[in-house]
């Protein structure tokens, strides 16, 4: 993976083990030292704030140097890039299960010389209500799982009204989040869709979860999905449901790509993978849960717009600021480094129920090796009327230029990245219903 240029991230689970409550088997830890490994109760139940029967004593100076040493192990001799926490929120519970201000677990692993330079990725909440998004113990090293991201988002994509507050912080790496602690917008893990819930394609093709095969009577799983089915449960032959479909799969990863924070794309996303409706898939190994590369064939636009726009987004530093952004024109290069757009060009409130919104980049705020990048400008109609979106005015000699519209059909929904056609009318586009548009300014 290295010689590829690609880091390794393990997905480590210090939060729970596989004995169960107090009826379940004695695998390890629960044989080994019940009192020390787990949290109990003062009568000997075990405490279930990881929704698996039982949770681990993260804070006890054993199970800490075990997890500490864990670590250790699979950086020295694996090489391993970094660590998502399952249930992280857990991790800073003391032996009672109270919430700790200073979780000694979490502030050595935030300093431990071997892991100084691992990424830390924090699940900010657990099973039993402690969440902890915006405000995980961080000591400026911890990044985050932005659950708030993710349900603005999906409110947004499907023309919740009263969210378009949300979703701009979300848009600008979350600093509602984030600043207050000085922490930058790489502490934000930007995503729609993890392996816990919905796929992108469940996420608009169903309205309410669909677990029955799991044996539990679809009683398990998350029943808050935001999400909607574009006007018919699961698989249908109506072509319009199916394009519209594949549009809310398209401006899902262009408003994931878009914003500022670190991308998380779920594999097989980007090839429209179906679950049927199953949102708590781990104990399926069969169709439901296994990948179908004949996706790509089926799905060939979905995985085609997903190419393109990680490319575009590589492609322009613009789009990954590391601090916040100042929404001024520090530098005097006759724009701020970030604008807020509505139907009118400079006027943000744009109204229609708070569906429509628009924003600006500038470009010259971000530059590599002294050149420029270019301006982009991002227009989001999640009404289910067409409106137009009146342009900013470039610098004298700079046009629009159309990269992605996803209310086009493929291959015009979106170009490749550098190569993007001039906007006819430079003064006003037209964005469909349900649809985005990015546009990039340059010579």
């Amino acid at each position: 993976m290295h010689k590829n240029g690609i880091e390794v991230i393990l997905d480590v689970v210090f939060n729970h083990t596989a004995e169960g409550n107090e009826q379940g088997p004695y695998i390890s830890y629960r044989g080994i030292d019940n009192k020390t490994y787990y949290m109990l109760t003062p009568d000997g139940h075990y405490y279930n704030f990881s929704g698996c029967g039982n949770t681990m004593n993260c804070n006890n100076p054993n199970v800490r140097d075990m997890i500490v040493e864990s670590l250790r192990y699979w950086v020295t001799n694996y090489h391993i890039d970094g660590f998502r926490f399952d249930l992280a929120a857990i991790l800073g519970r003391d032996q009672n299960g109270n919430p700790m201000s200073n979780p000694p677990l979490l502030e050595s692993l935030a300093h431990d010389p071997i892991l100084g330079k691992t990424k830390l990725i924090a699940e900010a909440w657990d099973a039993g209500g402690l969440y902890q998004v915006g405000s995980f113990p961080s000591w400026g090293r911890w990044a985050e799982w932005n659950g708030k991201f993710r349900d603005s988002m999906r409110r947004f994509l499907k023309s919740d009204d009263q969210v378009l507050a949300d979703v701009k912080e979300r848009i600008i790496g979350s600093p509602d989040l984030y600043a207050s602690q000085g922490r930058g917008i790489k502490a934000s893990v930007n995503f729609i869709t993890a392996h816990d819930g919905f796929t992108l394609m469940d996420l608009v093709s169903y309205n309410s979860k669909h677990n029955e095969a799991n044996g539990e009577e679809n009683r398990d799983g998350e029943n808050n999905n935001n999400s909607w089915n574009c006007g018919c449960e699961g698989d249908t032959d109506n072509a319009e449901i199916n394009e519209l479909r594949h549009r809310q799969v398209k401006n899902a990863i262009t408003m994931l790509m878009v914003s500022q924070g670190i991308p998380m794309i779920l594999s097989g996303d980007e090839m429209g993978n179906s679950q049927k409706g199953n949102n708590n898939a781990y104990c399926q190994d069969n169709e439901i849960a296994w990948l179908d590369w004949n996706d790509m064939e089926r799905n060939a636009d979905i995985f085609r717009y997903f190419r393109k726009i990680i490319k575009f987004r590589r492609m322009h530093k613009v789009l990954r600021y590391e601090d916040n952004l100042r929404h001024q024109d520090y530098l005097g290069h006759g724009y701020p480094d970030f604008s807020w757009h509505g139907v009118k060009a400079w006027q943000p409130e744009s109204g229609h129920e708070n569906l429509t919104l628009a924003f600006m980049l500038n470009g010259r705020y971000a530059e590599t090796d002294g050149i420029p990048d270019d301006f982009i400008y991002v227009a989001m109609n999640m009404h289910w009327e067409m409106h137009g979106f009146e342009l900013p005015q470039l610098p004298q000699g700079m046009a629009w230029h159309v990269f992605a519209n996803t209310g086009m059909a493929s291959p015009y929904d979106i170009f490749e990245p550098g190569e993007e056609p001039v906007v006819d009318n430079q003064n006003e586009v037209l964005v469909g219903p349900r649809s985005i548009i990015v546009l990039v300014g340059r010579v």
